[in-house]
C-alpha cells in the first residue's frame, strides 16, 4: 500500500468553501453505540459506508476531536444504528458532547451487548479491526458480526447541511420533449 503526502492543497483550500461543496453529496446519518462498562454510549457519524463483501466490512470515520469513540472503540463490540426519517432528534441529541445521551432512548442489546436504537432503519454489529489516520477524523475499519433493517423504514438523509429524506422518483413516468 502507498500513500501520498501532497501539503500543496492545504495552502489553496479554502475549509469551508470546501465544506458547503462536499455538502452536495447526500448521506445518511448513524449513531455509533456501544456499552463501555455498564453504560452505553454513543456519537453521531455521518461518515459511514460500505467497504467490503468479501470480507464483510464497513468503515466510519469520527472526528478525532470526538469524546465518547476513544471509549466506544476499546469495546468488543459496537452498533452502528442508521437513523430513520423520524429521528432527527436522536441525530442533534447524540451529536453533542456530554450530557445524558441515553436518557429516555428506547435501545435493545445486539447479540453481544451493543445497543440498537429502537426504530433505526437499519443496524450493523461489528468489531473494529483497523484504525488509520484521516486527518481531522481516523478511519475506522470493522468487520460485520451481525446485521439488520426495517425494509419499510426510510433514512434520514443529510444534505447541505439539512436533515431531509428519499424521495423515490418514477422516471418511467416523465414524459420527454413536452
Amino acid at each position: 500500500m502507498s500513500t501520498r503526502s501532497d501539503s500543496s492543497t492545504q495552502s489553496v483550500v479554502n475549509p469551508r468553501a470546501l465544506r458547503d461543496v462536499l455538502g452536495h453529496f447526500c448521506s445518511g446519518v448513524t449513531v455509533v453505540t456501544a456499552m463501555v462498562g455498564d453504560e452505553p454510549a454513543g456519537f453521531t457519524c455521518q461518515s459511514f459506508s460500505a467497504l467490503s463483501l468479501d470480507p464483510p466490512q464497513v468503515l466510519l470515520c469520527p472526528n478525532r476531536r470526538s469524546t465518547s469513540w476513544p471509549a466506544i472503540r476499546t469495546a468488543e463490540t459496537f452498533c452502528i444504528n442508521v437513523l430513520s426519517s423520524g429521528q432527527r432528534d436522536l441525530s442533534d441529541r447524540f451529536a453533542k458532547s456530554g450530557g445524558p445521551k441515553f436518557a429516555g432512548v428506547q435501545w435493545r442489546p445486539a447479540e453481544r451487548g451493543a445497543p440498537i436504537l429502537e426504530g433505526v432503519a437499519a443496524w450493523f454489529e461489528v468489531a473494529l479491526t483497523a484504525e488509520h489516520d484521516g486527518g481531522d477524523h481516523l478511519i475506522a475499519v470493522a468487520g460485520m458480526l451481525d446485521f439488520g433493517s426495517d425494509p419499510v423504514t426510510e433514512p434520514l438523509v443529510f444534505h447541505r447541511s439539512r436533515y431531509g429524506g428519499v424521495v423515490e422518483l418514477n422516471l418511467g413516468s416523465i414524459e420527454s420533449g413536452t
